[in-house]
């Protein structure tokens, strides 16, 4: 089915539950491959994991991605470790033209967020001639997009001094360094700061880390994401457009979608949804378990 679907191996290859595979999650890179063994029963399955990945792809290497919060669950050890090859430092991403750097064994989750793919088309699409903020950038991956789409000024703003380096290095490879600048801040503490200084943008983009981990953390976390809204928005000029995602599988799409519109209301601005989208193909969602259709992604035009 991937093989129909993208004509090069970046991909997500096993999509876990919604791929017949509790607990497995695979990233093809190339000609290598990260995975993320979940729970006991997955982690015991490694060698025929291998043997596996061996018959049908011949990877050239394999990270096992063993550090996420689910193995603690279990009872298991969180480690990285490669029992094949050798991934470079850098592992080198196209996606639609561009081309991003991601680090298999030391960045978030596999190092690359697939399941974006092709919502990040879309501030590539809004941004031609506008200034960008992309809040929670990590590597860059809405706001390289939107700098390719002609956008005139570019700035990145996430804590991880990892993430903003590859974005950094991911625009001097594409030519996009001489638009694209990179803040290392607390996105609260960003935003409090632009809107104090009356800075406005064209297109603002804000994908955080879910706000809602568990069931105990619902209330304060929807506060969190018309919050977010909220200072997003305010940034916004007139006709401008407003990106915002949520990957919290606890949080419905009608709950984030009445956050986001609260939010921006608060703000005192009027606004229409243009689009609403979930993960791209690669990211299935099993019809039986609506915990699979975790990623929510609303794009909105302000007036």
């Amino acid at each position: 089915m991937r093989e129909q679907l993208y004509d090069r191996p970046f991909h997500r290859l096993v999509h876990a539950e919604a791929d017949g595979l509790p607990g497995l999650v695979v990233d093809r890179y190339g000609e290598g491959l990260v995975a993320q063994l979940n729970t006991a029963g997955m982690d015991r399955m490694r060698d025929a994991l291998l043997d596996a990945f061996a018959r049908t792809l011949g990877p050239s290497w394999v990270v096992w991605r063993n550090d996420s919060p689910a193995r603690l669950q279990e009872g298991l050890d969180q480690a990285v470790e490669v029992p094949l090859g050798e991934p470079p430092e850098t592992v080198l991403v196209p996606e639609e033209g561009a081309e991003f750097g991601a680090d298999v064994r030391h960045g978030q989750k596999t190092g690359w967020f697939y399941d974006h793919g092709v919502n990040r088309g879309w501030a590539e699409r809004l941004a031609r001639g506008r200034r960008v903020l992309d809040l929670y950038s990590h590597t860059g991956g809405f706001g390289l997009r939107a700098a390719r789409g002609g956008a005139v000024a570019v700035t990145l703003v996430d804590r991880s001094a990892s993430g903003l380096a590859l974005a950094r290095a991911s625009a001097v490879r594409m030519g996009l360094a001489e638009r694209v600048e990179t803040q290392d801040a607390e996105v609260f503490g960003a935003l409090d700061a632009l809107c104090a200084e009356k800075r406005r943008f064209g297109l603002v983009i804000a994908d955080p880390p879910a706000f809602v981990k568990t069931k105990k953390d619902l209330k304060p976390g929807l506060k969190g994401y018309r919050k977010l809204a909220r200072l997003a928005a305010g940034l916004v000029e007139e006709r401008g457009f407003l990106l915002l995602a949520c990957c919290s599988h606890h949080v419905d799409r009608a709950m984030f979608q009445a956050e986001c519109f609260a939010g921006i209301r608060e703000a005192g601005r009027s606004a229409r949804l243009l689009h609403e989208a979930g993960a791209g193909p690669d990211h299935p969602v099993h019809p039986a378990l609506p915990e699979s259709a975790y990623l929510k992604f609303l794009v909105y035009a302000l007036d």
